[in-house]
């Protein structure tokens, strides 16, 4: 018998409209306790090394669950899956917000990641279910607003608050609307996705937590420990080599928990190659500038925050009238354009100097910001267009463990390239004013190495953001070869894969 995936006659705005909200609001926890960090490092009394687990932590959860998220999605109702997850996220944030301990206050961060990790695939399943191919670029465009608008709120929003409240307002703050959206949902949600009776492989999800876990927490920490840290490459051989076991043993299941041979379809192999390239390539800015704006130009965590507020207005502004772009035009000419933009302004961040006002890189900020939104979402709904509507929750959890995977590496490459550099630049610096610092006194010499370190931190920055500039280069490149997949080509990939008769549970209408 036939799987029948029947696109919603009429899309169900209000419960898409609620799942939003809880998408939103877990996202925006995941960049939330970043300006929080030195607070919650003085009350509980720990190290940079301690609290840097409230983030590590919360990103280890997601790389284990997303890509399990395939499996959850086929075996549960969407109703079911989405209460559950809001429910544990809930319940993690009012822990966070009365924890006691500093374990405590992490473990709470690890409940609340269990509930948001399957959100995002659940979320984006859903809307590839209910709006047919002509118009998922609109409907995909405003769940792009939700995806860029949240993280970039995060540190805006918690610099305020730390700077005025206690760190605990940020959890504060976020339970209402968690308790809001999990009450809606108990009465109002509807199953839309189908359901079918799947065994889960345990080994496979073993292989699974070790091979993304370990790439992902190995990647994270390489950048401030360095490559040659035996635990740095330890960790990341360990994931390695658990993924490529895991990525073989699939092919041999009948039910695999995430299907690699989606990556035979043309399109969806290239948009995901391009949005590792991007993933990488936007950590550039998004982990480069706040350390130009901070530690050598001296602005404040909340300037910071405020630095990159307009950019990431821009691209949730830009997230629907890209998509309605999409659905009249495909993705290749927005991508081309958008990637032109990225390219210019990611060449004029690698001239970065001591005087440039702050008004000038918020908007060049601003204007890199407008070029990323015509590429990410045009890009990822073009490939998951192609797939068969059997495939989707394994497109749509392959998509986000991607970006998981690229975005660590992207943050380990260019940190790891930034350093480099700039430990060679200050020894070729200090080489030079040896021969004309004699006779200088000890506040002088520490002002004149104070400059160097500077000096040479800025020539790393620039140079990091000179190799993205190549790299989104790459990405250019890589766009002349997609084309937009139609609804008939839709419909011959559906014709090719049939499978088993969706089911529902008994709650279907409640």
């Amino acid at each position: 018998m036939t799987e029948t995936h029947s696109i919603q006659a009429k899309p169900p705005y209000g419960m898409i409209a609620i799942l939003f909200i809880g998408a939103f609001v877990a996202i925006l926890n995941e960049t939330l306790l970043n300006v929080a960090l030195p607070s919650i490092m003085k009350e509980f009394q720990v190290g940079p090394t301690e609290v840097q687990w409230l983030t590590t932590s919360y990103m280890l959860i997601n790389g284990i669950l997303i890509p399990a998220s395939a499996f959850l999605i086929q075996r549960f109702t969407n109703r079911t899956l989405f209460i559950s997850a809001m429910a544990l996220f809930t319940i993690g944030t009012v822990l966070a917000s009365f924890s006691p301990t500093f374990s405590v206050l992490v473990a709470a961060r690890m409940i609340q990641a269990s509930g948001s990790a399957v959100m995002m695939p659940l979320l984006m399943n859903i809307m590839l279910v209910s709006f047919p191919i002509e118009k998922r670029g609109t409907a995909m465009g405003f769940f792009g607003l939700v995806m860029v608008v949240a993280p970039a709120l995060g540190p805006t929003l918690s610099g305020y608050i730390v700077e005025h409240y206690s760190w605990r307002t940020l959890f504060d703050i976020v339970i209402p609307f968690g308790i809001l959206t999990l009450l809606y949902s108990v009465f109002r949600l509807k199953n839309l996705t189908p359901q079918r009776e799947i065994k889960l492989d345990v080994l496979s999800i073993i292989l699974s937590s070790a091979g993304f876990g370990g790439l992902l927490y190995g990647f994270s920490i390489a950048g401030d420990k360095g490559w040659g840290d035996p635990f740095v490459y330890g960790t990341i051989i360990i994931g390695a080599i658990s993924l490529t076991w895991m990525i073989f043993r699939q092919f041999k299941l009948e039910e695999p928990i995430l299907e690699f041979r989606i990556f035979k379809y043309p399109m969806f192999a290239l948009s995901q190659t391009i949005a590792i390239v991007l993933a990488i390539a936007l950590f550039s800015a998004m982990i480069l500038l706040p350390i130009y704006v901070q530690n050598i130009r001296g602005f404040t965590p909340i300037e910071a925050g405020l630095l990159m507020l307009p950019g990431a207005l821009v691209m949730g502004l830009m997230s629907p009238i890209t998509g309605r772009l999409f659905d009249k035009y495909g993705p290749k000419k927005l991508a081309v354009t958008g990637l032109s933009i990225t390219i210019i302004t990611s060449f004029m961040f690698s001239r970065l100097d001591m005087e440039i006002a702050f008004s000038s890189l918020v908007i060049l900020f601003a204007i890199r910001a407008l070029g990323m939104s015509m590429v990410f979402m045009p890009i990822m709904t073009n490939g998951l267009n192609e797939l068969p509507a059997k495939f989707y929750p394994h497109g749509t959890a392959m998509n986000n463990t991607m970006q998981q995977v690229a975005g660590a590496i992207g943050s380990a490459l260019l940190i790891s390239i930034m350093n480099a550099r700039a430990e060679s630049k200050a020894i070729e610096l200090s080489e030079e004013a040896m021969a004309s610092s004699t006779g200088l006194s000890e506040d002088e010499l520490a002002m004149l190495q104070m400059q160097i370190e500077n000096e040479a931190t800025l020539n790393g920055i620039n140079f990091a953001f000179f190799t993205s500039t190549f790299i989104i280069m790459l990405a250019l490149i890589l766009t002349i070869f997609m084309r937009r997949i139609t609804a008939e080509d839709a419909k011959k990939s559906e014709a090719n894969n049939p499978s088993e008769e969706p089911q529902f549970d008994s709650s279907t209408k409640s």
